[in-house]
């Protein structure tokens, strides 16, 4: 059998046996309403595209957590306050790139409450962005969404150690896994899954890798691909949606596993269902987490 044949397709009777986790019940004893689906802090934005965090925020709360917090540059802190409400909004000073150049006490104390913590949407992968990372993995033990900007091999050190995350989960494209991998991205196109595996076996990290057919991996070896969706799902801000989701899932207590797998089913189903009302193409990122409650 190829390594193709050993990825399990996402079907409806699949996700059905697969349940998730029930928003009425409490985590925790004396846990109830919002708290009992956990709590998301997202960081990123910089300067030049702090949308991408209200995007990625947004989709959080759709997916079902109950407190969100948001971490993006501080000349966006106001706005995205005024357009969030729902959120906490915390402004982060900025470098000269525009890319943010450290964390706060008031994001750490957040960080070291979450549950579930996306790290890189709107952001580049750059030396300010490993180091805000990285910091943050050192103060929290929630699961890490890595995306964008996140997207750095040189953080899978801080897997496996005492004090770190619980779980990461990344979500690469196939030019943002050539670039982890040093490599050219007709290879990761000529062999996706064999590709998510061996990283995902070898950094202890549960893979999405996107693309028009999407695989994920996880250090046990078990693999899920992705047929399904919409070709519109191919535009500007779709996978800041995506990993608030997976985020978003994370949070409400589905394994890393569990929320990679049903994020990237629902962002697919989200993006036929506007297809199936819109058109193939057209729809805006923004657009795609308003599906998912009635898909869950």
């Amino acid at each position: 059998m190829s390594k193709q044949q050993n990825a399990k397709a996402m079907t409806p009777a699949l996700m059905k046996a697969w349940p998730l986790p029930d928003p009425a019940a409490p985590r925790a004893p004396g846990e109830e309403g919002k708290e009992a689906r956990g709590r998301v802090l997202v960081v990123g934005g910089g300067c030049r595209c702090p949308g991408s965090v209200e995007l990625s925020g947004v989709a959080a709360l759709r997916a079902g957590a109950g407190k969100l917090q948001l971490a993006a540059a501080h000349d966006a802190a106001l706005h995205l306050a005024l357009s969030v409400p729902e959120a906490r909004v915390m402004g982060l000073r900025c470098d000269s790139r525009g890319e943010i150049a450290q964390s706060s006490a008031d994001v750490d104390a957040c960080a070291k409450q979450a549950d579930a913590i996306v790290v890189g949407p709107g952001m580049e992968v750059a030396p300010a962005t490993r180091q805000l990372a990285d910091h943050l993995m050192r103060a929290s033990r929630a699961l890490f969404v890595l995306d964008a900007g996140g997207l750095d091999a040189a953080l899978l050190g801080r897997l496996g150690r005492p004090r770190g995350p619980r779980g990461v989960i990344m979500t690469p494209h196939h030019g943002e896994m050539a670039q982890m991998l040093d490599l050219e991205i007709a290879d990761v196109a000529a062999r996706p899954l064999e590709l998510a595996l061996e990283f995902a076996q070898h950094s202890g990290v549960v893979l999405v890798l996107k693309s028009v057919d999407t695989y994920i991996a996880t250090p046990e070896g078990e693999a899920w691909v992705n047929r399904e969706g919409s070709v519109g799902l191919g535009t500007s801000g779709s996978g800041d949606v995506l990993s608030g989701v997976i985020a978003g899932l994370a949070a409400r207590g589905a394994t890393p596993a569990q929320a990679a797998v049903w994020g990237v089913y629902l962002h697919a189903r989200a993006g036929a269902a506007l297809e199936k009302r819109m058109g193939p193409v057209g729809y805006l990122a923004r657009e795609i987490a308003a599906e998912i409650p009635a898909l869950m």
